[in-house]
């Protein structure tokens, strides 16, 4: 699945290449893209026939293009979605969903979503234009200039929930995940399981700071890509795999100490570590 770095590149290349576009066509190819709008796939087509796209933000993983009307086309990728800027002319892609035909541009565009497994989505968020209330539970990410640090570290060191857990918990913050969350931990000197109440503040807003070090990285990198189908919206595959410490490496030194990476089963995926640089946190004593 995209990481939040993967979702930022792809904003910004939406950013780049269909803001100002007015929508002329929508041709829903396949209706499961589009299941989540109320409206159905002709009432999704027929929302965002004559918009013009204004804006591209994010919250998170999702991403939204806002319309002139105040609504926004909100979009998440799942685990194979593709969001791509292509000339009319271009063949049609194998696992093509939904294609908007774009005039008012320099040169002729479509953007189309393509998704293999079809986990993604697509939908129409009425008066979503600065933030859709379908996401509006997401807490702000990391790399979001509004993100309150200190609020951040006080809820953590208030519960006694792995530290992992914590930052994968969406209404807490969003758009570390998995991976990056990995690569935090381990910059950090910090096993997933440590509970947060067990940390300091000074460790908690450390391991915050990572989190933006390792997201930030990607970011310059193109974000992170162990699936041929991740690209961004001209087509280019992330590589920031190549720069990762611990995701990804089971049984390979650790480029800090040299102990064999590990590898644990983790909310169905896996968690990478150092036992010696990350050694586990102690049980904690059970009251007579």
């Amino acid at each position: 699945m995209p990481e939040l770095p993967e979702v930022e590149v792809v904003r910004a290349g939406l950013e780049r290449h269909v803001l100002g576009g007015r929508v002329e066509r929508v041709d829903v190819l396949h209706e499961r893209p589009v299941r989540r709008d109320p409206r159905g796939p002709e009432g999704f087509a027929a929302a965002l026939a004559g918009r013009r796209l204004v804006s591209a933000r994010r919250r998170g993983k999702y991403l939204w293009l806002a319309l002139d009307d105040g609504d926004a086309l909100l979009a998440h990728l799942g685990m194979s979605g593709q969001l791509l800027v292509q000339p009319p002319e271009a063949p049609a892609e194998r696992h093509l969903r939904v294609r908007l035909a774009l005039s008012g541009l320099q040169h002729g565009r479509e953007l189309r979503f393509v998704d293999q497994r079809m986990f993604g989505g697509l939908l129409v968020s009425a008066g979503g234009a600065d933030l859709p209330p379908e996401i509006a539970h997401i807490a702000r990410d990391p790399l979001d200039t509004a993100f309150d640090d200190d609020a951040f570290v006080a809820r953590v060191r208030r519960r006694s929930v792995a530290i992992k857990r914590q930052l994968l918990d969406q209404n807490l913050v969003s758009g570390v995940g998995n991976i990056y969350a990995d690569e935090a931990l381990w910059r950090a000197r910090l096993h997933g399981e440590r509970p947060g109440d067990r940390l300091t503040r000074a460790q908690v807003s450390e391991l915050l700071g990572h989190a933006r070090d390792v997201m930030r990285d990607a970011l310059v990198q193109g974000g992170t890509s162990f699936d041929a189908l991740y690209v961004n919206v001209n087509g280019e595959s992330g590589y920031f795999d190549r720069s990762l410490h611990a995701y990804g490496r089971e049984g390979e030194p650790c480029l800090r100490c040299g102990t064999p990476v590990r590898r644990v089963a983790f909310m169905n995926r896996s968690s990478y570590f150092c036992p010696t640089c990350q050694p586990a946190p102690r049980r904690r004593r059970q009251p007579r």
